[in-house]
């Protein structure tokens, strides 16, 4: 294979950005484009001069593509990746993976089943360069065992304007949540590449506290880990401005990124160990102000469809497995079914039980939606650090 020849189903507010990343990307070439609305799907096909299809299935079995980004609402990934795996084609997804535990599974199944073919996603906030030295120094021990984490990421603020603007947006039987699966997912990603699973999840979700929606746009989530660690998860798409804050106290003294930076109070001894044999009663140990420094690059999709590209002409490494997306949604799931069930929830998540819930919200659902159509500015919806 010389060149991978993309097709882009879904053409709304990523999957049009993604025809452009394609198209710059070395080794790649657009070749098709799908959505639903013909009228959009001509358009857009005309424009970037490939063939339209108004069907996902249609597209996979054409012969057109070698791979298939999936950038449709949350509950089509599922379907449209097992299908494109049955029929040999590669496949890059819009986050989350799935709305729930047990569709990401049978995606992950499907895959196992044709493991020549390339199974990723866009979790593009792992190319920044500041995420990505964070993640070097976690996993290198510098900063000695984790104790506590808190992370505050307030900064997703969405009007009603945005939540009117798309039938399937904010409902239970559309998007299959709220800030947790359409914001957050990057985050809840992040959180566990850091950090790695809890083993306890005890969450309280606000379903429709700043919006008119039936969904969760507010969040505090206590997680228990393995190793005593504890760590607090707060969200929320109601507030302005807000604030983009993750607080690491560990054994060396205590990280903090915030504003784009990494800021180390490291201990000259470690805190345990001064614990137990200091003579002060009151004084803490000494520490180091330290101004971590690291390469500045912004996350970009580009980098994701890039490494996708040289996965699949050069057998490189890709930057994130869909596999990997099992975490961000179980965890998402974890926090909503304890906030339904008002207790605390054990990891691994039990995925019958979460689907059970879901499916018992979307039936009994009497939310009305009026969709509203305004700016559309999506640039301005990207989080900040």
């Amino acid at each position: 294979m010389k060149e991978v020849r993309f097709g882009i189903i879904g053409i709304g507010n990523m999957g049009g950005p993604h025809m452009g990343f394609v198209k710059e990307t070395p080794g790649a070439k657009l070749t098709a484009i799908c959505d639903i609305d013909r009228e959009k799907a001509d358009k857009n096909a005309e424009k970037a001069g490939v063939k339209a299809y108004y069907n996902s299935s249609d597209l996979i079995k054409s012969g057109d593509v070698d791979a298939v980004i999936i950038a449709t609402p949350h509950f089509d990934h599922t379907t449209i990746a097992i299908e494109a795996f049955k029929n040999g084609i590669h496949v890059l997804t819009e986050k989350p993976v799935a709305v729930h535990k047990a569709d990401a599974v049978r995606m992950i199944e499907a895959h196992n089943k044709r493991k020549d073919l390339l199974f990723g996603i866009m979790f593009q906030q792992r190319t920044d360069g500041m995420y990505m030295k964070l993640k070097e120094l976690l996993s290198s021990g510098e900063f000695g065992e984790v104790r506590r984490i808190n992370w505050i990421i307030t900064n997703w603020f969405r009007s009603q304007r945005y939540y009117d603007s798309g039938g399937w947006r904010a409902t239970w039987r559309g998007e299959g949540g709220g800030v947790l699966f359409n914001q957050c997912p990057h985050n809840l990603d992040l959180f566990q590449w850091f950090f790695g699973m809890p083993s306890k999840v005890r969450a309280f979700c606000d379903l429709g506290k700043y919006h008119k929606i039936e969904v969760e746009d507010n969040v505090t989530a206590y997680c228990e880990y393995p190793n005593g660690a504890s760590a607090v998860f707060i969200t929320t798409t109601g507030d302005a401005p807000g604030t983009n804050r993750l607080e690491i106290t560990c054994e060396r003294g205590r990280v903090l990124v915030e504003n784009g930076k990494i800021l180390f109070n490291r201990l000259e001894v470690p805190l345990s160990k001064y614990c137990m044999t200091t003579d002060k009663q009151f004084e803490g140990p000494a520490c180091w102000n330290v101004d971590i420094p690291y390469r500045a690059q912004g996350a970009t999709h580009q980098r994701i469809i890039e490494a996708f590209t040289k996965a699949a002409l050069h057998g490189d490494k890709l930057i994130v497995r869909g596999e990997e997306g099992l975490n961000s949604i179980e965890l998402a799931n974890a926090m909503i079914l304890s906030s339904m069930k008002g207790k605390t929830v054990d990891l691994p998540l039990n995925a019958a039980e979460y689907a059970k819930l879901l499916n018992g919200l979307i039936k009994t659902s009497k939310y009305k939606k009026e969709v509203k159509k305004g700016d559309a500015d999506f640039a301005a919806s990207f989080n900040k650090k």
